[in-house]
């Protein structure tokens, strides 16, 4: 029986220069195959990625597996009261997507504060010089000096929040967990309750775990609140916006633009309201199927951590780092 199954395929390594330790017994499954449940229960750990769909608990009764690894940073798909109920170990390697991140919300404000996705268009229907003449109009913003409110200051939100203070942004932040004063005094940030951070982002960017009480924390109601050139970044976990009030402000041109990289349901469903906007509310989105925090060098990085914790506990007989 294999030493570690693996639920994704070999080649996702291979191709961002990552080889698995050549001394473990190795195979790798789809999630879906007919035989998952005999073949976690022979392995002595489990390597899986963040994003996919659940594995219950009574998939690991009588195993003999030791950990699991996520080559990420999510847990949503995991039970883990019932891991650890098992003795389970869960690992996951926290801030390997920091850079990625960063990058796309930075990227993304920008393309929407500078209507690159409304210009496109305009442009395409022959709208050149009447497009240009209301961008200038309209004094379309960069980010330097604008007010970046970061909605969860965990390590994510932290390094989305360093890389938008360099590119000269203002830092609010909000989170319900007291943040460092020394990052504070780095970042020059300022903390806010929610609601103000709302009324005073040019843009707001998302970074929180999906729980109880984070579901639908961007609602109709602190929409409204927001300034009406802002935009979104949703970069989180699906849930955490409420799609149907986005999409109602959208069409009423109520904010700047949004992007959107996690959904409620992955994949969307053809009737989720983010994909049946008008053709122009539309022109002031940017969809990404949950790819924010991938890049190459990204998954390089959290592949080679990911396996380094499995090598430590099946062939060092080390504790596992990064258990949650």
């Amino acid at each position: 029986m294999p030493d570690v199954l693996c639920l994704r395929p070999e080649a996702d390594f291979t191709r961002v220069g990552v080889t698995p330790p050549t001394a473990l017994d190795i195979t790798y499954m789809a999630p879906d195959h007919p035989q998952i449940a005999q073949a976690i229960r022979g392995a002595e750990a489990l390597v899986i990625p963040a994003v996919g769909p659940k594995l219950q608990s009574g998939l690991f009764a009588e195993s003999r597996v030791r950990l699991v690894q996520v080559t990420g940073a999510g847990l949503d798909r995991l039970d883990l009261a019932g891991m650890k109920a098992q003795g389970i170990a869960v690992a996951n390697v926290p801030g390997g997507s920091n850079d990625a991140i960063a990058e796309y919300v930075a990227a993304s404000a920008s393309a929407l504060l500078r209507r690159m996705t409304r210009s496109t268009a305009a442009i395409l229907h022959g709208d050149y010089a009447t497009w240009r003449s209301r961008m200038i109009a309209d004094n379309v913003a960069g980010l330097d000096g604008l007010v970046v409110g970061i909605v969860g200051m965990g390590v994510i939100g932290t390094a989305v929040a360093g890389r938008l203070h360099q590119l000269g942004a203002q830092i609010a932040c909000y989170d319900p967990v007291a943040v460092k004063a020394a990052t504070l005094a780095e970042l020059d940030a300022e903390v806010m309750a929610l609601d103000d951070l709302v009324q005073v982002a040019d843009v707001l960017t998302l970074h929180v775990p999906l729980l109880p009480a984070t579901v639908d924390l961007i609602d109709a109601r602190r929409l409204a609140l927001m300034k009406p050139q802002a935009v979104l970044i949703q970069a989180s976990r699906g849930g955490i916006v409420n799609e149907a009030a986005l999409a109602a402000a959208l069409e009423a041109d109520q904010l700047g633009g949004a992007a959107v990289d996690v959904f409620s349901t992955e994949p969307p469903t053809p009737d989720n309201p983010l994909l049946m906007l008008s053709q122009v509310a539309a022109q002031s989105i940017l969809l990404t199927p949950h790819i924010a925090g991938i890049t190459r060098q990204s998954w390089a990085v959290l592949f080679n951590a990911a396996w380094r914790n499995v090598a430590r506990v099946l062939m060092e007989n080390q504790p596992a780092e990064h258990v949650v």
